[in-house]
């Protein structure tokens, strides 16, 4: 079932509520710079299993609309109560890749994990993504604003190809590559620039402690882009969570390892 989401007077969020009928929800925030489509192989392992797995295309990206404010975590937890709240959803999984993250994380504080009884991340960029003092892990400042942000005002396409290359340790077909592609040229640029800066602008040290419902971590070894030294930060900080190395993967370990992925996010749901 596909469904807007109104979430402000001007502002309607994407939302596939695949399985309507199933037993528990598992609603997924995506990274950057993609849309709920990059789930789609949990989607087809969860549908036969009973879950009703909920995609959401974050504002700016795939098909929600595309204003030009509101891309700090706050606004965008918002969006993500307001979806929460449309189709009454309780004892719900949360979870987030990469970006979906912090949304998830700041919406576990902002609204007191309103409906969620589980949180999943996956290559959490939480902390902080940028290195900061007394945080040495994650990006450098300058780097984020070269590679992404001002890649993206000079030729977005070529940004998102380079990013590509980057996002998988695995070596993927080239229709895989192209399909990936398209997924992040379906976003705005302005939304894909405004989410790069609040890399820079945003972190979560505060917010960690604050979790308190079961949490899975799940972080591929060698990620290029959120270095799996934030998935260690986030088990010491999050109070009952539980840290699932993946030895074989980079940033786009649903994909990389998708079997060790997508079993481990079912054992966790089964145990909650």
């Amino acid at each position: 079932m596909e469904l807007w989401v109104k979430v402000e007077p001007d502002v309607r969020i994407f939302v596939n509520d695949i399985n309507p009928s199933g037993k528990k929800p598992i609603l997924f925030i995506h990274g950057w710079p993609a849309n709920h489509k990059m789930f789609e192989y949990q989607y087809n392992q969860l549908i036969p299993m009973g879950y009703r797995p909920i995609g959401v295309d974050v504002r700016g990206f795939g098909n929600s609309d595309k204003p030009v404010r509101g891309y700090n975590y706050d606004r965008l937890a918002d969006d993500i109560l307001g979806v929460v709240q449309a189709l009454g959803l309780h004892d719900f999984t949360l979870a987030g890749h990469s970006t979906g993250g912090p949304i998830a994380i700041r919406y576990m504080t902002r609204h007191s994990g309103y409906g969620v009884s589980s949180l999943a991340l996956f290559a959490s960029a939480a902390p902080s993504l940028i290195q900061r003092p007394g945080f040495p892990y994650g990006q450098k400042a300058e780097d984020i604003e070269k590679n992404f942000i001002q890649a993206a005002y000079n030729d977005r396409p070529k940004m998102l190809h380079d990013f590509g290359d980057i996002f998988f340790y695995k070596k993927v077909s080239q229709p895989f590559s192209d399909w990936f592609f398209e997924l992040g040229l379906q976003a705005a640029s302005w939304s894909t620039i405004a989410i790069s800066k609040a890399w820079i602008a945003e972190e979560l040290f505060n917010d960690l402690p604050q979790i308190h419902v079961p949490t899975l971590i799940m972080h591929g070894i060698h990620d290029q882009v959120v270095p799996y030294e934030l998935g260690i930060v986030q088990n010491q900080e999050i109070k009952n969570s539980k840290l699932i190395t993946f030895e074989d993967s980079g940033h786009g370990l649903f994909y990389d390892e998708r079997d060790k992925f997508n079993r481990g996010l079912i054992q966790f749901m089964n145990e909650i």
